[in-house]
């Protein structure tokens, strides 16, 4: 992990980063990536929910690139890996896009079947939690609050569980 370095993001890594306050100090770290349909995810919600996080347009557009993603990307997503059709959609789109990319990138979500989905398509050591990134660019007073699906352990266990059912490679 080095500053600078292209990190993809689904919905729920946004707005817990927003949520914990460390969002800003990861977009001026890395290059966040993310997808439209993630982006439109992290905008809607039950304002009314308890819990519920406001992410705002100003969030979306600090230093954040949105890429967006064709109908034949996710066809190919699916070519590639049938499974992943029962992704959440913007998890999906994120997935999508990351089949067309090349060179040193990262992938951060805190879902079981997003991590599966990245372990079947061969991206197990491109995974990173969100407590990973936010000790990495210096935010590690915003993570005490940091709820469990978006830590180090969290990320191993599902990424172990994944790996031992499709047999260790």
């Amino acid at each position: 992990m080095q500053r600078g370095q292209a990190v993809l993001v689904d919905t729920n890594i946004i707005i817990e980063a927003v949520r914990v306050g460390c969002w800003r100090t990861l977009t001026g770290h890395f290059r966040i990536e993310t997808v439209e349909t993630c982006c439109e995810e992290a905008r809607t919600g039950n304002l009314r929910r308890p819990g519920y996080v406001e992410v705002t347009e100003g969030d979306l557009q600090t230093r954040l690139a949105v890429r967006p993603v064709s109908a034949k990307a996710l066809a190919t997503l699916t070519l590639q890996d049938p499974e992943s059709t029962g992704l959440d959609p913007g998890e999906r789109h994120l997935w999508a896009h990351a089949l067309g990319r090349a060179g040193d990138w990262l992938a951060c979500c805190a879902d079981r079947a997003a991590v599966n989905a990245a372990v079947r398509l061969g991206w197990k050591d491109r995974l990173v939690s969100l407590e990973e990134l936010a000790n990495h660019a210096g935010a590690r007073a915003t993570l005490r609050n940091l709820k469990t699906q978006f830590t180090f352990v969290r990320l191993s266990e599902w990424r172990t569980a994944a790996l031992l059912e499709r047999g260790i490679e």
